[in-house]
């Protein structure tokens, strides 16, 4: 992976990670509620699954190109469309409040697990960057061994910090981060971010 295609895959990861979404809330949740070492366990289950998802969406990646490269730049476009879709959404929803509900301590991990699994944000994300910044000509493992790293290191500072939010700054933290044209900024970027996806040449075709 060129330093370019790093550089443009590391910006999309950060707009990715610290757009406000499930894990977001459930990390500034767990600052408010939690000690810091209990609250970073859901940050510790949301590494859990971006290594799981990392890992699948090479594998998926790999056998769809080998098998159609047609159906690889469909799931480039799919990829594409459902991130304007959530930008869109994000922007509509920006005006309502953001519910928020107390978790026992016991389940922070599970629960942070399952909200990360779930979040639709996360498979339209990994659709999206596996789609569009993984080169089919070049052997796929050689790029994990740079994204791979790159996105679970994003990831932690972005959440840890999530959880550091609800920690120094308790339930007001929510006006902060959750300010309608925050929200709709973040939407923006999704729709941005969507748009350039679906216009752009397949790699290593283009």
């Amino acid at each position: 992976m060129s330093f370019e295609a790093w550089t443009l895959f590391a910006l999309f990861w950060v707009v990715f990670v610290t757009t406000p979404g499930p894990n977001a809330v459930n990390c500034i949740t767990n600052g408010m509620h939690l000690s810091f070492g209990r609250a970073m366990i859901g940050v510790g289950a949301i590494l859990t699954q971006a290594s799981l998802f990392l890992l699948l969406s090479a594998l998926g990646i790999t056998a769809l190109i080998a098998a159609s490269p047609a159906a690889f730049f469909v799931a480039k476009l799919v990829g594409a469309g459902v991130l304007i879709y959530l930008g869109i959404r994000g922007w509509m929803l920006a005006k309502q409040p953001v519910t928020m509900g107390d978790r026992p301590a016991r389940a922070v991990y599970l629960n942070a697990l399952a909200i990360a699994t779930i979040n639709p944000k996360s498979i339209a994300g990994y659709l999206a960057a596996f789609s569009q910044f993984v080169a089919p000509d070049v052997p796929i493992w050689e790029q994990m061994s740079v994204i791979i790293p790159t996105a679970l290191t994003i990831t932690a500072l972005s959440y840890t910090g999530f959880t550091l939010l609800g920690a120094g700054l308790g339930r007001a933290a929510l006006g902060a981060v959750f300010n309608v044209w925050v929200r709709r900024m973040m939407a923006a970027c999704f729709v941005t971010y969507g748009v350039l996806l679906g216009t752009t040449s397949t790699p290593g075709r283009g």
